[in-house]
């Protein structure tokens, strides 16, 4: 069974709809690194990390990690790890997963452009916990946290994140 996305702003999963951030860019059908639109496409949920110093592991079955202080996205476009968790310190561009503003409280990484990583195609495309204002993300999929832990409770790894245009 699929999640599915679509815009404005909604997320629909098991007979359920909540409010969603999407990229400040839109939804988008040729994404493309840095112009902050959501990818459309059905992408698996491959992996979850969470900080562990703001909240217990959800509960779920895909495969999770508590993040570490270290941990990091590249979004290099020259590097080899263009598209990957990194380590910092890093010396190519990159995202840091261990923030102050909650939203990679809980992240969940989407199976978009990893197989294989395209350059330039856009990276760390997650599903992650939204602002208090659902503010446009970079890219992104971000729901409130109490809707993020629900959501992750009953898929499986079959699930798949449908982002449509319309």
């Amino acid at each position: 069974m699929d999640i599915l996305v679509k815009s404005p702003n909604v997320f629909s999963w098991q007979g359920e709809t909540f409010r969603c951030a999407l990229g400040r860019g839109g939804v988008v059908s040729d994404k493309s690194e840095g112009d902050g639109g959501t990818p459309t496409g059905r992408f698996a949920l491959r992996q979850i990390f969470f900080r562990p110093d703001r909240l217990a592991p959800p509960k779920t079955i895909l495969p999770i990690q508590a993040l570490q202080q270290h941990d990091g996205w590249c979004d290099d476009l020259e590097a080899d790890e263009y598209n990957t968790l990194i380590q910092k310190p890093f010396s190519k561009r990159h995202e840091d997963l261990w923030r102050d503003d909650l939203v990679y409280d809980v992240i969940v990484v989407l199976g978009y452009n990893d197989d294989p990583v395209v350059r330039g195609k856009g990276s760390a495309i997650f599903l992650h916990v939204a602002k208090p204002d659902y503010s446009p993300t970079e890219g992104c999929v971000a729901l409130s946290l109490e809707n993020l832990l629900h959501v992750l409770k009953t898929i499986t790894p079959e699930t798949r994140l449908l982002v449509s245009l319309d």
